[in-house]
């Protein structure tokens, strides 16, 4: 079995509303989809907390792992809500 391409990539530098292609077949992957056509969630990291601070996903389409990451901003937003 080959192996898989892993990337990494910060949101906080994503124009738009976080829809980006993947970095390996340019899928178009949303964080507004809820088909579960073009991805799948493997893992949630979050702070101590309870903030999250990352997103594992794998592109159905080409299976990278891709390592969301630079979720402050709604961090921040979460926080100023309270």
């Amino acid at each position: 079995m080959g192996q898989r391409s892993t990337f990494k990539i910060d949101l906080n530098k994503i124009d738009g509303d976080g829809e980006f292609p993947c970095p390996s077949c340019r899928a178009v992957l949303s964080p507004d989809d809820e088909s579960g056509l073009t991805y799948d969630i493997i893992d949630v990291k979050m702070e101590e907390g309870g903030s999250l601070k990352e997103l594992v996903i794998i592109c159905k389409k080409c299976k990278s792992i891709i390592h969301l990451e630079g979720f402050e901003a709604l961090n921040e937003l979460d926080n100023s809500e309270e």
